[in-house]
Formats: structure tokens, C-alpha cells, sequence
């Protein structure tokens, strides 16, 4: 018989029977098909050495005038700009004592530092800065205590624990003269309450805001006890931040990276600004600032509490003034089809938002009514804040029901992963699911946290590529995403031995300074021959290209596994594993078999050095088949 050549439809199909997907693939990880071909993806190096503190949700970036690179990083706990592979903590201060309102009490042989500050409204894990406190009297010095602490333990509303640290941040425990309670000049300087890096929900009444999700539905149990998801935009040069069910915050530009963000109300000249919101966004040829989930107006002020479906906007070129006067373009207005106001976007000439249930689009009309805002879709609401992309052919959206794209209206994709994905998907977690672009290959990017993974954390993405209309999986860890544009590279957020850092991905082809393992892909069944016969499988003749970065000298290889089976219904059987490098020209097999399956893996026992710096694409391999009867 002739040499049987097998080239595969590019994507993996889920949706189908392994055999009734014959032609194509089934399964793989950490790979992309690009001009219909499979490969394996980029790599990931830092972005610099140093690590930030908390889970990293959100990325933003941005060129100041001066075009000086900014990135802001919204974590768990505090919110930074990076530039220069620095992180500059501007995360804002919620309150500051009086002076002597903060007293220490230390026990000796012991590093906790009990800290009382009458109704400080600390919660376990905040951070609060000390100035002006006069040593304990013995190892507790000054220096000790005037510093940044992250509280161990809130123990009343009038008190918590620290523990002492030096400078460097070595534990110091107190000794049997540390007596003093730290002066009548000390000051606690309090950053606003960090966040959960897990969902919390609870039912039933007085939960949550009114009105914040249907009859019977979870809310969040308070904004304090909430996951810390950030939005952020820019206003000029300057940037404003909110993190979800908080206060909306400004930092400018020209203070520097050395101070902090500033409630927005409370800025001079600043006219009914809401003080929480759900997200805020800036319309781009409009000029306005965007709060969604304001808090709304009630007589000359703010109710200081989220109202899940209005959308409050400033005047035009304004972002201080939110008081609607016929003489401005400030106003708000409330949407009615969901629950409350999930995410929102920026399109062409619109601004995308939804609740948990709908789709409304929302653009600039001018005087009086200024922004007009339509019904587009009911019944595909947005699965999480973050889970949504805007890319040149459409915006991508993920629901709970599946993936669809706007292009003037609403469809659903046709997707080949669908039931695998979202039988997949931790429902329970599901605000963390997010969306990114790699607008170099063409792919958006879904990630989400698998049920069974079990870790209530992201752990496992799907990749559509919308230029060629397929898609593929994979597992890979990342809690944000952000494209290339302003970044020569896409940016993403991770942890690595424990620490919080962002990586740089399609950054060569390893996974930080190691070969990337787990690799691989695998194919639908292949009728062997006809398939209604045996036949024998004695030869393979691979076509692997392999690429390696011009600075690195390797040998490098991929596995070849070859699995059989007679009947749809029987379990695989590997038969063999062979190694195939640079210069194999076949591999010598036998196998006896009605249906094969071909796998393509990395080599993950490679000499170390050989592990590095390639990636493989693979072209249309053959196989030698000779027939062997019925029987």
C-alpha cells in the first residue's frame, strides 16, 4: 500500500466522539494553530526581578506626555504603578489618626505588637504606615514601629496585632524593657480596606445592596469582604481607579510616582462625584467620565451606596463635576433589564455594558440628553467584569452559556470546546474568568477556574482564534491579561515560588528559565487503511519543524506516542513512544490495529540544556500501513 499521509482540520473538537472527530484533534495543551498548522506557543520571562504584594486581576497601560511608559497593576491588596520595573505603591489612604490616637503595648519574648486605635475600621491584612512613634524602650525601637505593617489580626473595632519587624523585615521581639506605649505623638496613616482573592456570596434578606441580583440570588457579603477586582482609565494624563463596589479614585500625573491616589469627591472643586462604584470607564471622543453602579444624588449629596444599574457621567472635559445643570453635559441614567451592571467595554463610537442578564449599548447623542442608551440583547449576560475583549473583528464575550461576539449585534459563536469548557467552569468563581487579546496570532484568550482543577482559581484557558475560526485548550495559571500595543509583548499576572509577578509572553520559548513541559497534542481516531480491516502500522515518516532561538545551541526533540484501539468503544493502548529530532527520517513501528491516534509531546526528559529555547510546528506526517485481514 501507499504511504498514508495525515494531515488534520486545524483546532480541537470537544463536541464530538473521538471517532466521529476523526481528521482532527481532540486534546492538547500550551499549543496554537496558526495557517492551519499546530505549534507550540510562546514563552514567558518576568517583567524584571521584583514581586508585588496580592493577586494582580487588572492591567492597564498607558504614555504619559513625556512618553514615560506607565503600567498599572490592581491587586488584592494595594494598587501600583509600574515604570521602570518598579512598583510604586499609590494605593489610596482611607483615614488618618490625630496624633496619640494609637498607642502599642508589647509583651516580652513576644514579636506581636498589640496596636489600640478606637474604632480604626481595619480589617486582617490592611496596611497602615506609623510616624511619629518614640521606642517601647527596648528592642521595639523607633525605627521599628515607624514603617509600613500589614495587620496579622483585627481583635476588636478598637484593636488589632502586628508583627514587629526591622527595616530589613526581620522579625524583632520585644524584650522585658519594652514598657512604653509608643508617645502621644504617634500617627496611623490607614489604606483603604484590601479585598478577597476569593468570591464570597451568602443569600437572603439584607444582603448586599437592594436590588443587587434577582429574587433567591448570592450577592457579595459586604464591599469589604468582597474579591478585589480593579477597573481602571485614564482622564488626560491623569489615571482614575475604582475597585469594584469602592471608591473611585485619581492619581495625577504631575505629583509623581511618589504620591498616592486621592478619593475623587474629595478633591478640590469636586461637585457630587460619586463616592463607590461598580467601574469607571472614560468615553473616548466625548470626553466623559463614566461611573457605573453610582451611588446616586440625594439632595446635595451622595448616598454613599452602590446603586447596581445607574450610570452616572460627568460634564464633558470634566471629570470633578457630576452635578446635572443645564449649563453642562453631566448627568445619569439608569438601565433596567438585569440585576446589576456586570462589566462594560469601549467599541467603535460606543461603550458596551452588561448586567447579569443583558447587553445595552450606550453612546454620546449630545444636549440635553447627552448619552442615548439602547437594549441590544437580553439573555447573554457577562460571566465576570473581565470577561469580555474588544478585538478588530467584533467584541468577545463570555455568559454562562457560552462565547459570543457584537458586531452591531449579538451572536454566538459556534464553538468546538463549548460543553467541555463550562461543565468545566467553577460556577462559583466565576467573577474571576477573563479575556485577552493576542492580536499578533489573531486569538483571544479566555481563562477561568476549573472544577476539576478544585482550586477555585484560574487554571485553565481557551484560545479562539478569530481570524481562522478555531480554537484550542490548555492549562496555564494567569490571573490578568493585557496585549501587546503600548507593551512590545503581552503582559499577564502570575505567581511564581509564591511571589506576585507579571510575565512577558511570546517571549521566547521557555517557561521562565526551564523548558515548558506538558506540551502536547493529540489526535482524533484515524481509521487505519479502510478501517474496516486489520492492518499493520510499520512505519512513521514525521514532518516536524523545529525552531530554536538563534542564541541558544540545543538538540532539541519531541515524543512521538502511537495509541490503538479496534472498536470506538475500547480503551486506548499506547503502543510506543519514539523520540523524533532535527534529522529522524522515520521511526520503524508495528502496530495491529483498526484505529490509531497520534500524539505530539514535548520531550520533557531532555538534558536541560537541550529543553531550551525551541519551539516545534507540525506538518503532515505519513505512515506506512500495510494490510493484515479481518481477523
Amino acid at each position: 500500500m501507499p504511504l498514508q499521509t495525515l494531515d488534520f482540520k486545524p483546532g480541537i473538537d470537544k463536541e464530538a466522539t473521538d471517532y466521529s472527530a476523526k481528521g482532527g484533534w481532540v486534546d492538547g495543551n500550551l499549543v496554537r494553530f496558526r495557517k492551519g498548522r499546530v505549534e507550540k506557543i510562546g514563552g514567558w520571562a518576568k517583567l524584571g526581578t521584583n514581586a508585588f504584594l496580592g493577586i494582580c486581576r487588572a492591567l492597564h497601560s498607558w504614555i504619559e506626555l513625556g512618553g514615560t511608559r506607565y503600567l498599572g497593576l490592581g491587586t488584592t491588596f494595594k494598587y501600583y504603578i509600574e515604570e521602570g520595573n518598579a512598583y510604586n505603591d499609590v494605593t489610596p489612604i482611607r483615614s488618618t489618626t490625630g496624633a496619640g490616637d494609637v498607642t502599642f503595648a508589647a509583651t516580652d519574648g513576644s514579636s506581636t505588637i498589640t496596636v489600640t486605635d478606637t474604632g480604626h475600621g481595619a480589617v486582617n491584612n490592611d496596611f497602615v504606615t506609623f510616624s511619629g512613634a518614640a521606642t517601647l524602650g527596648g528592642n521595639i525601637t523607633a525605627a521599628v514601629l515607624n514603617q509600613e505593617y500589614q495587620i496579622s489580626l483585627v481583635t476588636s473595632a478598637n484593636a488589632y496585632e502586628i508583627t514587629a519587624k526591622d527595616t530589613a523585615g526581620a522579625t524583632v521581639t520585644a524584650n522585658s524593657s519594652d514598657t512604653g506605649n509608643g508617645g502621644s505623638s504617634v500617627v496611623g496613616a490607614y489604606q483603604i480596606n484590601v479585598g478577597l482573592d476569593v468570591y464570597l456570596a451568602s443569600t437572603g434578606w439584607s444582603v448586599g445592596t437592594w436590588g443587587d441580583g434577582g429574587w433567591g440570588s448570592t450577592s457579595p457579603t459586604s464591599n469589604v469582604n468582597q474579591l478585589r477586582i480593579w477597573t481602571h482609565d485614564n482622564f488626560g494624563e491623569n489615571l482614575i481607579i475604582n475597585p469594584r463596589g469602592g471608591g473611585i479614585f485619581r492619581w495625577v500625573d504631575s505629583g509623581g510616582l511618589g504620591t498616592r491616589a486621592q478619593k475623587l469627591s474629595t478633591v478640590s472643586g469636586a461637585n457630587l462625584v460619586p463616592t463607590v462604584g461598580l467601574q469607571v470607564i472614560t468615553s473616548e471622543v466625548d470626553r466623559h467620565l463614566i461611573v457605573l453602579g453610582a451611588d446616586p444624588i440625594s439632595g446635595s449629596s451622595r448616598t454613599g451606596t452602590v446603586d447596581p444599574m445607574l450610570v452616572a457621567f460627568s460634564d464633558s472635559e470634566n471629570e470633578l463635576e457630576f452635578e446635572p445643570l443645564s449649563t453642562n453635559s453631566a448627568g445619569s441614567l439608569r438601565i433596567s433589564s438585569g440585576s446589576f451592571i456586570v462589566g462594560a467595554t469601549k467599541s467603535r463610537q460606543e461603550i458596551l455594558i452588561w448586567t447579569d442578564t443583558s447587553l445595552y449599548s450606550m453612546s454620546f447623542i449630545g444636549p440635553p440628553l447627552t448619552f442615548a442608551v439602547n437594549l441590544v440583547n437580553e439573555g447573554a449576560g457577562l460571566i465576570g467584569p473581565k470577561a469580555t475583549v474588544t478585538a478588530p473583528s467584533g467584541v468577545f464575550f463570555a455568559s454562562k452559556t457560552g462565547f459570543y461576539v457584537y458586531n452591531g449585534a449579538v451572536q454566538k459563536l459556534p464553538c468546538t470546546v463549548q460543553e467541555y469548557v463550562f461543565n468545566d467552569l467553577d460556577l462559583t468563581q466565576a467573577f474571576k474568568c477573563h479575556m485577552g487579546l493576542n492580536s499578533e496570532y489573531g486569538e483571544m484568550w479566555f481563562f477561568y477556574p476549573s472544577i476539576e482543577d478544585g482550586t477555585q482559581e484560574i487554571s485553565r484557558y481557551v484560545i479562539y482564534n478569530y481570524e481562522e475560526n478555531h480554537w484550542s485548550i490548555g492549562s496555564l495559571v494567569r490571573y490578568a491579561w493585557l496585549d501587546a500595543g503600548i507593551e512590545d509583548t503581552p503582559f499577564a499576572t502570575a505567581t511564581d515560588s509564591s511571589e506576585q509577578f507579571v510575565f512577558q509572553h511570546e517571549s521566547g520559548y521557555d517557561n521562565l528559565d526551564a523548558g515548558m513541559s506538558g506540551v502536547f497534542i493529540e489526535s482524533a481516531d484515524i481509521d487505519v487503511g479502510s478501517g474496516e480491516d486489520f492492518s499493520f502500522v510499520r512505519k512513521i515518516i514525521p514532518d516536524v519543524r523545529f525552531i530554536s532561538e538563534s542564541s541558544v545551541s540545543n538538540n532539541p526533540a519531541v515524543n512521538f506516542v502511537l495509541k490503538r484501539r479496534n472498536y470506538p468503544s475500547d480503551p486506548l493502548v499506547t503502543d510506543s513512544t519514539s523520540q523524533i529530532a532535527a534529522s529522524t527520517q522515520f521511526k520503524n513501528l508495528r502496530s495491529r490495529a483498526r484505529q490509531i491516534v497520534l500524539r505530539f509531546e514535548s520531550d520533557d526528559d531532555l538534558p536541560s540544556g537541550d529543553a531550551l529555547g525551541y519551539k516545534w510546528r507540525l506538518g503532515s506526517t505519513r505512515v506506512d500501513v500495510q494490510p493484515s485481514g479481518r481477523r
